[in-house]
Parts: structure tokens; C-alpha cells; sequence
């Protein structure tokens, strides 16, 4: 399709989100979370991330947005940090598979969750919930598109660091106070040998992030928010990852469009 305004769900009415079904029936659900970063981003951060990247994925493929829910769920080591706003794993996996069965109903066969904060814990599960439904979904998380991060940036992604604080200078500068950016660090509760960074290219036997309780919770440790160094981003470094998310997320919707025309479930029995 070609490129165009937004397809925002909210701002179409019942009988035109229909009829666009009928022509392209992928839609993408934007997820972020209310969660601190630092004394220089806001904390819808990570939705507001995840609303940007969506924007511009519709502007150049045509696509259909559904709306972003500004919650989201958190690994265990957020939770008690003052700005973050977690639910629980259940709550968000339900809600996940509720919105696309919801969106379901108007038509769309295929949907992709574009989150921009990790939350693995509950989209995997809800991805795997669906597909015994038959529906076919897709999970993707922005700092995967990364690998390998040292082309575009000086430190591998962590947390309200260098990386996720060029893509707020990119997508929503008003939000971001540079000023007041600053470093922080964490210590690992293991050798970082064995764990795989966000965005980064793992070696043999390297754990993801999430895959183990590998840090102290966040209120205990963390002194400025951040995991990294805010200091380095820059507007250039977050178009260019903005712009490596956007065009690997419309290759994919290219290649689901030629396999399966609209009106055909990959998943239909």
C-alpha cells in the first residue's frame, strides 16, 4: 500500500474499519508500560515509544492500529520503583488476547504486538494462548532489531540509557529534559558473560535477560533509574533506529500480505 496517514482504530468508524478489513486484514497492537526513566524522560516512555513506531509503520504500509493500552506488565525487579505502574502477568495477558479477539471480530486474521518494553513474561504466553484459538499473531520487541547495536550506538540497551533515550529525542523531544541526563548502572547478580543485553548478539550459552532472577529489584539499587549512559543519545542516533524497527517491521507485513491475502486465516483449519 502506499504511504498515507495513520490507521488509527479510534479515530475510524465501525463501518469504515470494516471495510478496510476486507482489503488488508493485519493489525498491529502498540504496547508499551508506565514505568520510570531517569530524571530526564517521562514515564510513559516506553508507550510512547511504541505508539511513534506504529505511526510511522502505518504511514508506510497502510496497516491498521489498534489502541495502545498504556499499561503494561514488568519483570519482578521494577516492581516497587516509584513511577512504574505494573499489572500483574494474568491481567496483561488477558488483556492482550482480549483486544485481538475483539479486533477479530471486525475481520482481521493476522496481528502483530509491537512492544516496546520488555515483556516477554506475558506476550509470549498470550501469542501461544491465541494460537490454540487460531489466531495468528506475532510478538515482536523493538530492541530485538538491534542485534548487533554497536553499528548504530556506543553501548549495548539497557534501560533509559542511550539507546531509549535518542528514540524519545527522535519521536517525542517535548517529553525529554537533557539536562538532567545522567548515568547509572546495575550489578548483575551473575557474571554479565552469561547474559544476553537487549539488543545484543548472544554467544553460546548466554541467558536473555529475562530468562533468570538476575537482578536486585530497582528500588534498592538504582539511584538515578538508569541502566546505561543517557549522556550519549543524540536525535541522529534515535532516527536511525527508528527508522531500522520501521522498515524491518514493513518487510514483514509485506511478506504476511503476499503469502496470505486478505480474508485468509494462516491459522483456519
Amino acid at each position: 500500500m502506499s504511504e498515507g496517514k495513520a490507521r488509527w482504530w479510534q479515530e475510524m468508524t465501525a463501518k469504515d474499519i470494516v471495510a478496510h478489513a476486507k482489503k488488508d486484514d493485519i493489525a498491529i497492537l502498540p504496547i508499551g508500560a508506565i514505568e520510570q526513566h531517569g530524571p530526564h524522560c517521562p514515564c510513559g516512555d516506553d508507550s510512547y515509544n511504541a505508539i511513534g513506531f506504529a505511526r510511522l509503520i502505518s504511514e508506510k504500509t497502510g496497516v491498521m492500529l489498534l489502541p495502545c493500552p498504556m499499561y503494561g506488565s514488568h519483570p519482578y525487579m521494577h516492581w516497587g520503583m516509584p513511577g512504574n505502574i505494573p499489572l500483574t502477568y494474568e491481567t496483561h495477558i488477558g488483556l492482550l488476547m482480549d483486544i485481538i479477539r475483539g479486533a477479530k471480530v471486525s475481520g482481521f486474521n493476522k496481528f502483530i504486538i509491537l512492544s516496546a518494553h520488555g515483556q516477554v513474561s506475558s506476550t509470549i504466553v498470550a501469542v501461544h494462548k491465541l494460537g490454540l484459538e487460531r489466531i495468528f499473531t506475532l510478538s515482536l520487541h523493538w530492541y530485538d532489531m538491534l542485534r548487533d547495536n554497536k553499528d548504530l550506538l556506543d553501548t549495548y540497551m539497557w534501560h533509559a540509557d542511550e539507546a531509549e533515550t535518542s528514540v524519545a529525542l527522535y519521536l517525542f523531544p517535548e517529553f525529554v529534559d537533557m539536562s538532567k541526563a545522567d548515568k547509572g548502572h546495575r550489578e548483575p547478580l551473575v557474571d554479565d558473560k552469561f547474559i544476553i543485553a537487549p539488543g545484543q548478539r548472544p554467544g553460546p550459552g548466554m541467558m536473555y535477560h529475562f530468562e533468570g532472577t538476575f537482578s536486585k529489584f530497582e528500588h534498592q539499587e538504582l539511584s538515578t533509574g538508569i541502566i546505561g549512559d543517557a549522556t550519549l543519545a543524540t536525535v541522529e542516533k534515535g532516527e536511525k533506529i527508528v527508522s531500522r524497527v520501521v522498515d524491518h517491521v514493513a518487510e514483514l507485513i509485506e511478506d504476511i500480505r503476499k503469502r496470505y491475502p486478505a480474508g485468509v486465516n494462516p491459522l483456519a483449519a
